[in-house]
């Protein structure tokens, strides 16, 4: 089995979970997640079946969001998960998240929660947290992530929550942007919920729950071919090119451009991911 399988994961499980979980059904010990989920979020999860697995690094790399807030409150782990602590009984109005997420536009820093598992001389940041460590023992260095798209969907002003939708690099942690807007209104915010909507090609309008993959049967149903989750240009091989691409030789390039990445296909099948190294196509893998 060879693929791309887009599972919808449910709130409570982590992603590993979820590839246990189909380790177990499938039979197939081959088989990787592209990018953690904590318990508390929900959505798009691509989890690579077989040697699909050798393709993660060539994914598309873009994340969407929509997160719930709700201000007045603050928590080691930036969400509910975490020690919940009353902030302040002020309150926030809309005029005012409005301008506060305008700051969050563009190429930001930010720190990472001590609740992840970033590694930090070694070690990860949650080993750390466990130990009783907090973010004032530790420096924890910031990172550049890049905010492609950040606007408020909801907003309750009596109840002082509101849901907001995020699009975003990889890496950013939403939980973070959630934890500075609340510091940037002086009275803090929490994350109530999380659905990641996106990732790269992988939305929730293709998801598979995960219950709904039984077997390998159903599990070939909603498999995806990667020439169809991956973003580059394809080029078909002819026979004499094929047999010296599956053996690792280079082939002529003619006008492909030097450092593109390529898929190359025979009969229409997928064959091998190769880069163009001076004006030569280099095999990088090979699937047949």
């Amino acid at each position: 089995m060879f693929g791309f399988l887009n599972i919808y994961k449910p709130k409570g499980l982590t992603s590993f979970d979820v590839v246990r979980s189909l380790r177990k059904v499938l039979k197939i010990k081959q088989i990787g997640h592209t990018g953690t989920l904590d318990p508390l979020a929900e959505g798009v999860l691509p989890v690579c079946i077989g040697k699909c697995t050798k393709l993660i690094d060539y994914l598309q790399e873009d994340k969407g969001y929509i997160a719930d807030l709700k201000f007045g409150w603050i928590s080691d782990t930036y969400d509910t998960e975490g020690k919940l602590q009353k902030f302040s009984d002020e309150k926030i109005t809309k005029n005012s998240l409005t301008e506060i997420l305008s700051k969050f536009s563009g190429e930001i820093e930010q720190t990472p929660p001590i609740y992840s598992a970033i590694k930090l001389n070694g070690k990860k940041l949650y080993e750390y947290a466990r130990s009783g460590k907090t973010t004032q023992d530790i420096e924890i260095p910031k990172r550049k992530v890049y905010i492609s798209k950040i606007e408020l969907l909801e907003f309750d002003e009596n109840n002082q929550t509101a849901k907001i939708k995020v699009e975003c690099s990889k890496g950013t942690y939403i939980r973070s942007i959630v934890h500075d807007i609340g510091e940037q209104s002086g009275i803090g915010a929490v994350m109530t919920n999380l659905v990641r909507t996106k990732s790269g090609m992988f939305t929730l309008e293709t998801t598979v729950k995960l219950d709904e993959i039984t077997d390998s049967t159903s599990a070939e149903k909603s498999l995806i071919n990667p020439l169809n989750a991956l973003p580059y240009k394809k080029i078909e091989l002819n026979k004499t090119q094929y047999d010296k691409i599956i053996t690792g030789q280079k082939i002529d390039a003619n006008n492909e451009i030097d450092g593109e990445i390529l898929l190359l296909t025979h009969n229409s099948a997928f064959v091998s991911i190769a880069k163009v190294v001076e004006n030569k196509i280099k095999v990088i893998k090979v699937f047949v």
